[in-house]
C-alpha cells in the first residue's frame, strides 16, 4: 500500500533529495560508462537519468541476483515490486527511494506509463524464457528491455526546437537496442551462467555453436564468426540511431555522443580480443573512458551556456 507523502514541502523535498542520491549511487556503482556520460547533462536531466537507470537495475537484479540465492522468490519479488511501482506512479509518491525517484521522474517528464509496463513485462519474461529462436524474436524481447528505455530517456533529454518527440523516437529506440545488443555480446558468459542466451539460436546453429559450448566457455572459430556477424548487426543499430542525436536538445547531445562512443567502443574491444568473451569480461579502459569524456566536456559546457542565454529567465533544478 502506497503511503502519503510527508506533510510539508520541505520534508517532501528532503525525501526526494535522498531518493535521487540513492539512484546516483546505484548508477555510479553499476553503470560506469553511462554514469560518466551523464556528467555531461544538466543537473535536472542527470538526476532523472540516474532514477531511470536505478529502477531498471533494481528490477533486473531481482531477476538475476534473486535467482542465484537460496530461499529467494524472484517471481514473487518482481511481481510485488512491479505492482508497487505502477501504483505509485499513479499515486505520485513512494516510500521506497528508487521508486520515489522513478515516480518523480515519470511525472515530471510526462513519460507514458506503458513504457514502464512493457519494461516490467520483459523482466518478467526473463524468469521463464532462456533463449530466442532468431533475431526477430530477440527484437520482440528487446522492445521491453531496450526500446522502451530509449523512449523513457527521450523526454528527459528533450528535443531541439521544431523537432517533435515522435520524430526522434525511432532513433531513440535504435540506440536503446544498440546498447542492449552490446551488453548481450559482452556478457555472453555471464548470461549463460544464469541459464539465458541472448544470441539468436538460428545464427548459433549456422556457425556450429551450441549452448553447451557457451556453458563450457569454449571458444571456437565458429563462435568468432557468430560474434562478428552479431557485431555487424549491432553497428547497424548504432547507424540507425545516429540521425537522432542532432534532433535532441543541444545540451543533451554530448552525453549521447559520449555514451555512444563508450558503448560502441566495447564492440571494438571485443574485436581486439579476437571475440574471446567467454573466459573474460571485455571492457573499455578507464583512460579511454576519461578521454571520451574530456573530448565532449567543453562542447557540453558551451551548449549549456548557449541554452541558458537563450532562456535567460530559466533556472536549473536538480529535479531531486
Amino acid at each position: 500500500m502506497t503511503t502519503a507523502p510527508p506533510p510539508t514541502r520541505v520534508q517532501q523535498q528532503a525525501r526526494l533529495d535522498a531518493a535521487y542520491a540513492v539512484c546516483r549511487g546505484i548508477a555510479a556503482e553499476h553503470g560506469k560508462s553511462y554514469f560518466l556520460a551523464t556528467r555531461l547533462l544538466t543537473p535536472d536531466r542527470r538526476a532523472a537519468i540516474h532514477a531511470l537507470y536505478a529502477a531498471a537495475r533494481v528490477a533486473d537484479d531481482i531477476v538475476d541476483v534473486g535467482a542465484d540465492l537460496p530461499g529467494r522468490d524472484p517471481e514473487g519479488e518482481l511481481l510485488a515490486w512491479s505492482k508497487a511501482a505502477l501504483e505509485e506512479v499513479e499515486a505520485g509518491w513512494s516510500d521506497d527511494p528508487v521508486r520515489l525517484a522513478l515516480v518523480h521522474t515519470y511525472r515530471r517528464y510526462d513519460i507514458p506509463m506503458e513504457h514502464l509496463v512493457d519494461f516490467l513485462a520483459a523482466m518478467t519474461s526473463d524468469l521463464d524464457v532462456s533463449g530466442y529462436a532468431d533475431l526477430a524474436a530477440l527484437d520482440r524481447y528487446m522492445w521491453g528491455s531496450a526500446s522502451v528505455i530509449g523512449l523513457q530517456v527521450l523526454p528527459v533529454l528533450g528535443t531541439a526546437p521544431g523537432v517533435a518527440r515522435e520524430e526522434a523516437a525511432p532513433h531513440a529506440i535504435a540506440l536503446g537496442e544498440a546498447f542492449q545488443l552490446t551488453n548481450f555480446l559482452r556478457d555472453v558468459a555471464e548470461d549463460v551462467d544464469r541459464g539465458r542466451v541472448y544470441l539468436p539460436a538460428d545464427l548459433m546453429a549456422a556457425h556450429g555453436v551450441t549452448r553447451e559450448q557457451l556453458a563450457a566457455k569454449r571458444h571456437s572459430p565458429g563462435f568468432a564468426e557468430l560474434m562478428r556477424e552479431m557485431i555487424a548487426v549491432t553497428r547497424r543499430r548504432y547507424d540507425d540511431a545516429a540521425p537522432g542525436t542532432p534532433m535532441l536538445a543541444r545540451e543533451s547531445r554530448d552525453c549521447v555522443r559520449a555514451a555512444t562512443a563508450l558503448y560502441g567502443g566495447i564492440l571494438t574491444e571485443i574485436e581486439r580480443a579476437d571475440y574471446r568473451v567467454l573466459d573474460r569480461r571485455v571492457r573499455v579502459s578507464r583512460p579511454r573512458r576519461l578521454a571520451v569524456f574530456a573530448r565532449r566536456l567543453t562542447a557540453a559546457q558551451l551548449a549549456r551556456v548557449s541554452s541558458t542565454r537563450a532562456k535567460p529567465n530559466s533556472r536549473s533544478s536538480t529535479g531531486a
